[in-house]
Order: structure tokens, then C-alpha cells, then sequence
């Protein structure tokens, strides 16, 4: 088999995974009710994978062991965003006071 034909076939492959785990689930409960645990269940998945890509860039084990300061640094820089958030509720606010926080850190240390 070509290596052109084994791209195509893993494409395709993962194209048909792709829409029969995307689609089918919508296609299944199009039009129905679900209880209210499980929209309240779904409500938190957006709110979890936000959560978990922010603790995968502020926990970082190797900076901590290798210079405890610069590994810090994440974590001071994400008070300022957490009082924004609360206050303001705005993903924009919140990105643009996170990166000016870190930036004035890395400036003053």
C-alpha cells in the first residue's frame, strides 16, 4: 500500500469517527427534553475544559523544582485576573489584565 493510500485511509477513518460520535448524539436527541441534572451536568463541561487548559498552564512541576520564583510568577499574575473576572465577568477583560499582570512581573522581577 502507498503511503498515499494509507493517509487517505486514516483520513478517512477519522473523518467517519469524527461524525459518528459529533452527529449522532445530536441527531439522537434532536427535539427531546433532558432532565434537568443532565443540562445542568452539560452546562459545566465548558466551564471544566477552561478550568483545566488554565490549571495546565499555571501548574508546571519542572519550572517549580528548577526556579520556585518563575513558577510563582503564573500564579500572582492570576490574582489581579480573578478579581476581574468576578467583578467584570468579561473573557476579554480577563485575557487582557492576565497578560498585563504577567507582563509587569516578568518586567519587575
Amino acid at each position: 500500500m502507498s503511503p498515499h493510500a494509507s493517509y487517505l485511509l486514516i483520513y478517512v477513518g477519522v473523518l467517519l469517527e469524527m461524525l459518528v460520535c459529533r452527529v449522532t448524539p445530536i441527531l439522537l436527541l434532536k427535539g427531546r427534553t433532558l432532565p434537568e441534572r443532565v443540562e445542568e451536568a452539560f452546562s459545566l463541561i465548558p466551564v471544566a475544559a477552561f478550568a483545566a487548559l488554565v490549571a495546565n498552564d499555571l501548574i508546571q512541576p519542572d519550572v517549580l523544582m528548577g526556579d520556585p520564583k518563575a513558577g510563582i510568577l503564573p500564579f500572582v499574575a492570576a490574582l489581579p485576573v480573578i478579581l476581574v473576572a468576578k467583578k467584570t465577568g468579561s473573557l476579554i477583560w480577563s485575557a487582557v489584565v492576565g497578560m498585563l499582570a504577567y507582563a509587569a512581573l516578568l518586567w519587575l522581577v
